[in-house]
């Protein structure tokens, strides 16, 4: 993949949940916004690490859960950072559907580096980000992911999908490189020791 990376960029809350239950994911727009739930009116004043990360993006790569999410409560490709995604975006399943829609998504049925290799090409040179919390597992377990940013919301969820399952896994250590603040949003940076 050249120089790029593998990072896993989410939005967490407090309790350590990445979706609330039903997938909600209104406790985000809230926590980045102040006062927004509605997606589509939102104004979302991201900090210099979301901003940072959003312009180092070449590709993302997503798991089907993630996608299915997606296309169901929040527009797709269109929806992708609050729309202000444009590039490659590539969905690792084992059952690819009949109808791949427009054509803006690429479905693999590939091994899961020769799949992150994809989309490492279609990045150019840039950063691969990594959508969902089953498919981010197995890129950390594989030892393929580089960077998890976090962006950390003060709400309890109390219910939802963890940020992190891996029951009969090691514990895995990290290296803090950033902490850092915006409002109420604590950001988190850091790298995947090898």
């Amino acid at each position: 993949m050249n120089n790029s990376k593998v990072i896993w960029h989410i939005t967490m809350s407090l309790d350590g949940f990445i979706a609330g239950p039903d997938d909600s994911m209104d406790w985000v727009f809230g926590g980045w916004s102040g006062d927004g739930t509605d997606p589509a009116d939102v104004e979302v004043d991201r900090s210099s690490l979301a901003v940072e990360v959003l312009g180092s993006i070449g590709a993302i790569l997503g798991g089907r859960r993630w996608w299915h999410v997606a296309e169901r409560l929040y527009d797709g490709v269109d929806g992708i950072y609050g729309g202000e995604w444009d590039g490659p975006v590539f969905v690792l399943t084992h059952r690819p559907p009949e109808d791949p829609g427009d054509g803006r998504v690429t479905f693999l049925s590939t091994p899961l580096a020769a799949a992150l290799a994809t989309a490492g090409a279609a990045a150019g040179g840039k950063d691969v980000v990594v959508f969902g919390a089953d498919l981010a597992r197995q890129c950390l377990q594989a030892g393929l992911l580089d960077e998890i940013v976090v962006h950390l919301v003060p709400v309890l969820l109390g219910d939802g999908v963890r940020l992190f399952t891996a029951p009969d896994g090691e514990p895995v250590a990290l290296r803090r490189t950033t902490v850092a603040e915006s409002g109420q949003i604590t950001d988190l940076r850091f790298t995947v020791p090898r």
